[in-house]
């Protein structure tokens, strides 16, 4: 075993957290003890942030005390294992406009004191404007405007020099594009304002899926 990233650990080519609420489970996923820690096993096929790192990601701004914003939490499978590195003294701000997997994410806040659940539009960031400045912004969401919604964030929460993923989601934009052609058009918006510093595509753990990092220019 040895730590690739502030709190994330490789475990036999696997990824892992070291579990915040040890002997519960978030996803039924695999969970490993080793020196007295419980380690959850992340699942690359159900995280893409996972996926990223599977397939190579260098760039992780995430680490104890992190303030994050994350846009299109659904049920918190990745959330749930921000929320291990990040720790007591992070704070995951997690926007989600969907009833039922609010639901799941705030019984998963009750466990989890450092995950915030937000039932709100990520387009529509001046409901929840109170979260103040972030660290870091991370978004998955499978809209056509999706680089618009992530800009729009940025401008309101991101601190300068902040890092922001996207996994760009091609079908969710345009299906009469190829994939390729829809990342290079959400690429060149998200460029008025980010420098890029990673592109990578999710396949095989997720099809036509785009995951890119970017750094705000405020």
């Amino acid at each position: 075993m040895k730590a690739v990233f502030p709190g994330v650990f490789d475990i036999n080519n696997s990824f892992a957290t070291i579990n915040a609420d040890p002997g519960h489970k978030v996803y039924n996923e695999r969970t490993v003890k080793q020196d007295g820690k419980e380690y959850r096993i992340w699942d690359a096929f159900r995280s893409k942030l996972c996926g990223a790192m599977k397939k190579g990601l260098k760039n992780f701004p995430f680490a104890p005390g992190s303030k994050i914003l994350y846009l299109g939490a659904s049920t918190g499978t990745t959330i749930s294992h921000l929320s291990d590195i990040v720790g007591e003294d992070g704070e995951i701000y997690s926007v989600e406009i969907a009833a039922q997997c609010m639901k799941t994410l705030i019984a998963l806040s009750d466990r989890r004191h450092n995950i915030i659940p937000i039932h709100a539009d990520a387009r529509q960031p001046q409901e929840y404007e109170d979260v103040g400045e972030v660290d870091s912004i991370y978004m998955d969401v499978a809209q056509p405007d999706q680089d618009d919604i992530l800009i729009k964030n940025a401008r309101m929460f991101l601190k300068k020099d902040g890092i922001a993923m996207i996994a760009i989601k091609s079908q969710s934009i345009d299906v009469t594009k190829t994939p390729d052609a829809v990342f290079v058009e959400v690429v060149k918006n998200l460029e008025t304002v980010f420098d890029v510093l990673e592109k990578m595509k999710l396949e095989p753990f997720d099809k036509d899926h785009l995951f890119v990092v970017l750094r705000y220019r405020g």
